[in-house]
C-alpha cells in the first residue's frame, strides 16, 4: 500500500552550520528542532521581532516568517530552552496579537547556527489573520509631540505596536510590498530601524518618516492645493476654528470634521449633508476633556482609550453641548484621537469637533481624493489629505457599554477583520447579510471574517461597494465559496446578488440569523430560545416577523411564540411615520371606530381625504402588510405617547422611548396575556388600552414609556420559563436598548435562566451575515436547508 507524506516546504533561504549529526534510536539529543505554526492575529502585530528577540534571549537558532496560514518557526537548542520557548509564545505575546491556534512538534536538529527572518512565503493555504487598524501607542505619541525627535509632529508616525493594517494590506502575507506603502521607498535612517531586531520599528511595514513617507496637503472645495505638510496642517486648524467645515483623509476614508461648539456650523453640515436629527459623533482631545461633556466608568474609559478606539455611547451631562449635535438625546458619541493626525489635529485646537463619516446620504465613506471633492465638494469648505492610498475604506466603530462589557453596535475600524473564531474546520462559505447595515462574511479555516460596516444597500453606490467588499474578502484569503448563504426575503438585493453567483443558495430566515449570530459569538450548541427583537423580516408565511420566540434545535428551528400581528399601511412608510404603525395597532383593535376617537393628537395630523386613504388600504388590505415586529410596537407606542410622528432615520422613535423611561425605574408593568393557537402568542392589546388609559390620566409620559419596557420584560421571561430551554439568547435590533437588555439579564437570572446576548459582533443586522454562516454550515452538514 502507497502512503503518500505531505513533505514540509522549507524555506529557500536559511543559515547552516553544518549537516546535523546521525543520532541512533537509543540515544537523546542534546539539541532538538521545534517546528511551530501559529495561527491568528500574528502579522503587523511585531511578531515576528518578539520570535526573533526570545529565540536570542534563550540560545536558539532557527527562523521565523510569514505564511499564508500565520507564521512559521523552526528554532534549535537544548530540549528545556525551547520548552520555555514554547511556553513564553502565548504568555509573552505582543498585546495586540491573537493566538487562534498553534501546533508544535520536536523533530532532529537540522544544524542552524544563527536565527534569523526569512522572507514570507506564499505558498499554502490562506488562514493568516489581518489585523485592524491600531491606534496610536503611548511610545509613537511621545515622540510625536518630542521636539527633539526626527518624527516630531509627522503624521503618519507609527511602530509594530500601531498604525495602520487593514486599511493598507492589498494580499497575504502582511510586508510592505503587498501593502499601500510599497511605493514608499524608506530612507537610510527607517531602513536601519526596519532591519534591527533591538528596535520598536524593527519589521514594521508602514514605517517612514517625513524624508521617505507620505504628507500632508490642505486643498479648497475645489481641489486647489493651498498648502502641504505642517502648514496645510496649520491652514485645518484655523478654518476649523473659523467655523468651516473641513473634510480630512483619515486612516480608511474621509471624515467631516466641524467645531462642536460652534451650533451655526454643525446646522450648516446638517444642511448641507441633508442629515436632519441622527446624532453626530464627537471628537475630545483628551479624556479630561470628554469628563467635561459626558459621564464615563471605569470600562467606558478603558474602551475609549483601547487599541480599537471606537465611538463610546456616553451619558451626556446636564446641558452638555446642547443643540444640533444629537438633538433631543441624553447620550453622545465620543471618541478620542486615535491616528497621529488627529492627534496634532486636536492638540492644535483644544476643543472637541465633530467628526462623522465623509460621505453623502446612504452611499459609503469616500477613500479617493478626487472622489471626495467630486462628492463632499458641496459640503466641505476644505480637504486636508494626503498622499497615502487606501486599500479599503473602513468606517468608525460605535460601542455601548452594558451589563459591565461592550456592546459592538457598528463594527468596523479597530474590530474588522477580526475573525469569529469556531472549534471545527469551516467548508468555504460566502454570507452576504441583510439589506440595512449590511455587512458581509467568508469562513477560511476556523474562522468566520465578518466585513467592517458597509451600511444600507440603498443605493447603486452602496451596491457597488457591497459587491467590492466581498472581491476584495475573497481575493485577500484566496477564498473560492461552494455556496452561498442570503436572507429569505427575495426583494434584498444582497439575496438577489446571491442568486446571480451561480452557486448554491442557502436562504435563512432572518430572525434564525439573529439567534445564531448570537450563539456562535457566544459558542453556544442547541437546544437554546432564541428571543429575536427587531423592525423587519421576512418570515416563512411571507409576513412581517419581528417578535419571535424560536426554538434553535440542531436540525434548524421551531417558532415557538409571536407577539400578535396588526397591520402596517404603507408598507415600509411606516418605518419613517410611526403614526401609520400605531394606526394599524389601533385599527387591529377597534376595526373603523379608530377614526372616531378624539382622545389622540397624532389622528389629527391626517387630513380627511389622507383618512380616507387610510381606510381603503386596511379595508382592503393594499400595501398594508402584518406584522409581529416589537420594533415597529415600539413605533406604535411613541406615536400613542406623542413622541414621534416622523422619524429622520432607522430606530428614531424606539430611541424616544428609550430615553424618556430611563428617569422612571419603575418595575410596574401592563397585563401580560398569552394565548396558543397553535404557538404562544403575546396579546398586546390589554397593554395598549392600559397605555391608552394612562395617557388619558395624564400619567407622566416617562413613566408610561418605563412601564412599556418593563412589560415587554415580562413576556421574555414569562414565555422563557414555558419554553422548558435554560439558555436564552437575546438578539436583535431591539436589544440595543440598554433598559430593555439589562432589565430582560436580570429578570432571567432572577428566575434561575441563563441569558446570553452579543458583545464583538453586532445585535442588529451587522451581525447576522455571522448567523447565515452558521446555518449554512449546518444545512450542508444536513443537506436541510430554509
Amino acid at each position: 500500500m502507497l502512503i503518500r507524506v505531505r513533505s514540509w516546504n522549507w524555506p529557500r533561504s536559511f543559515t547552516m552550520c553544518a549537516p546535523a549529526k546521525k543520532i541512533s534510536s537509543f540515544e537523546q539529543p542534546v539539541v532538538q528542532r521545534l517546528r511551530v505554526s501559529v495561527r491568528g492575529a500574528v502579522q503587523g502585530v511585531g511578531f515576528r521581532p518578539f520570535v526573533y528577540r526570545l529565540a536570542e534571549e534563550l540560545g536558539l537558532f532557527g527562523w521565523v516568517n510569514n505564511s499564508p496560514a500565520g507564521v512559521s518557526i523552526e528554532a534549535e537548542g537544548p530540549r528545556p530552552a525551547l520548552q520555555s520557548f514554547l511556553l513564553r509564545l502565548e504568555k509573552e505575546k505582543p498585546v495586540n496579537a491573537f493566538i487562534q491556534g498553534l501546533e508544535s512538534s520536536y523533530l532532529d536538529p537540522h544544524g542552524y547556527c544563527a536565527f534569523q527572518i526569512l522572507p514570507s512565503t506564499e505558498e499554502g493555504r490562506k488562514t493568516a489573520i489581518a489585523l485592524p487598524d491600531i491606534a496610536t501607542c503611548a511610545e509613537c505619541l511621545r515622540e510625536l509631540l518630542d521636539p527633539s525627535n526626527r518624527r516630531y509632529r509627522y503624521p503618519f508616525i507609527n511602530c509594530t505596536h500601531c498604525g495602520p493594517r487593514f486599511s493598507i494590506i492589498q494580499a497575504l502575507p502582511y510586508d510592505r510590498a503587498r501593502t499601500t506603502m510599497r511605493a514608499f521607498t524608506m530612507c537610510r535612517l527607517c531602513l536601519d530601524e526596519y532591519e534591527n531586531p533591538s528596535d520598536r520599528r524593527f519589521h514594521a511595514q508602514p514605517n517612514a518618516c517625513p524624508e521617505c513617507g507620505p504628507h500632508l496637503e490642505v486643498w479648497d472645495g475645489s481641489g486647489k492645493r493651498l498648502a502641504e505638510k505642517d502648514v496645510a496642517l496649520e491652514r485645518t486648524v484655523q478654518a476649523l476654528r473659523d467655523g468651516k467645515i473641513v473634510a480630512l483623509k483619515g486612516i480608511g476614508g474621509f471624515q467631516l470634521l466641524v467645531d462642536a461648539q460652534a451650533p451655526a456650523a454643525i446646522q450648516r453640515l446638517r444642511e448641507r449633508k441633508h442629515r436632519d436629527d441622527k446624532p453626530l459623533a464627537v471628537m475630545c482631545p483628551t479624556l479630561e476633556e470628554a469628563r467635561k461633556y459626558v459621564e464615563v466608568s471605569p470600562l467606558e474609559e478603558r474602551v475609549l482609550k483601547s487599541a480599537e478606539s471606537p465611538i463610546v455611547l456616553l451619558h451626556r451631562r446636564s446641558h452638555a453641548l446642547e443643540g444640533p449635535v444629537a438633538p433631543h438625546n441624553p447620550n453622545l458619541g465620543i471618541m478620542l484621537p486615535y491616528s497621529p493626525l488627529h492627534h496634532l489635529l486636536m492638540a492644535e485646537l483644544g476643543f472637541p469637533i465633530v467628526a462623522t463619516s465623509g460621505n453623502v446620504s446612504d452611499e459609503p465613506i469616500c477613500i479617493f481624493e478626487q472622489e471626495a471633492v467630486a462628492k463632499l465638494g458641496g459640503i466641505a469648505d476644505f480637504f486636508l489629505v494626503h498622499n497615502r492610498p487606501i486599500a479599503r475604506y473602513i468606517d468608525d466603530s460605535v460601542v455601548r457599554v452594558m451589563m459591565d462589557r461592550e456592546l459592538v453596535l457598528r463594527r468596523a475600524r479597530g474590530y474588522a477583520p477580526m475573525p469569529v473564531s469556531t472549534r471545527e474546520d469551516l467548508p468555504p462559505l460566502l454570507a452576504v447579510g441583510a439589506h440595512l447595515k449590511n455587512t458581509v462574511a467568508i469562513t477560511t479555516g476556523r474562522s468566520v471574517v465578518l466585513s467592517p460596516h458597509i451600511g444600507d444597500l440603498q443605493t447603486a453606490p452602496a451596491h457597488d461597494a457591497f459587491r467590492q467588499v466581498i472581491q476584495d474578502l475573497e481575493a485577500l484569503y484566496d477564498v473560492h465559496p461552494e455556496a452561498v448563504a442570503c436572507d429569505l426575503h427575495p426583494n434584498y438585493l444582497s439575496t438577489q446578488y446571491a442568486e446571480k453567483t451561480g452557486l448554491p443558495v442557502i436562504r435563512v430566515q432572518h430572525h434564525y440569523a439573529h439567534a445564531l449570530s448570537c450563539m456562535v459569538e457566544n459558542e453556544l450548541k442547541p437546544p437554546v430560545l432564541g428571543v429575536s427583537w427587531d423592525g423587519t423580516g421576512y418570515g416563512l408565511d411571507k409576513s412581517i416577523w419581528g417578535g419571535e420566540f424560536l426554538r434553535i434545535l440542531p436540525q434548524g428551528f421551531e417558532r415557538f411564540a409571536t407577539f400578535r400581528s396588526f397591520p402596517l399601511p404603507g408598507g415600509e412608510k411606516a418605518i419613517e411615520q410611526p403614526a401609520r404603525c400605531a394606526i394599524g395597532l389601533l385599527y387591529e383593535m377597534e376595526g373603523d371606530n379608530v377614526w372616531n376617537r378624539g382622545d389622540l393628537a397624532f389622528l389629527r395630523l391626517f387630513s380627511e381625504s389622507e383618512r380616507t386613504i387610510f381606510k381603503t388600504m386596511l379595508k382592503q388590505q393594499l400595501n398594508t402588510p402584518q406584522t409581529s415586529s416589537v420594533g415597529r410596537l415600539f413605533d406604535a407606542v411613541a406615536a400613542l405617547l406623542a413622541l414621534r410622528q416622523e422619524a429622520s432615520f432607522e430606530g428614531q422613535a424606539a430611541m424616544d422611548l428609550e430615553f424618556m423611561a430611563e428617569g422612571y425605574p419603575t418595575e410596574e408593568a401592563y397585563p401580560v396575556i398569552i394565548g396558543a393557537s397553535p404557538l404562544l402568542v403575546f396579546d398586546w392589546e390589554p397593554m395598549i388600552r392600559g397605555i391608552l388609559a394612562d395617557v388619558k390620566a395624564v400619567h407622566p409620559v416617562g413613566r408610561i414609556a418605563a412601564k412599556f419596557h418593563s412589560t415587554l420584560v415580562d413576556v421574555i421571561v414569562e414565555i422563557a420559563k414555558r419554553s422548558g430551554e435554560e439558555r436564552i439568547v437575546l438578539s436583535g435590533g431591539c436589544f440595543q436598548n440598554r433598559i430593555l437588555t439589562e432589565q430582560a439579564v436580570r429578570r432571567l437570572r432572577e428566575a434561575n435562566l441563563r441569558p446570553y446576548w452579543h458583545q464583538r459582533v453586532p445585535p442588529n443586522d451587522g451581525g447576522l451575515a455571522v448567523g447565515q454562516v452558521a446555518a449554512a454550515v449546518e444545512s450542508r452538514r444536513d443537506s436541510l436547508c430554509v
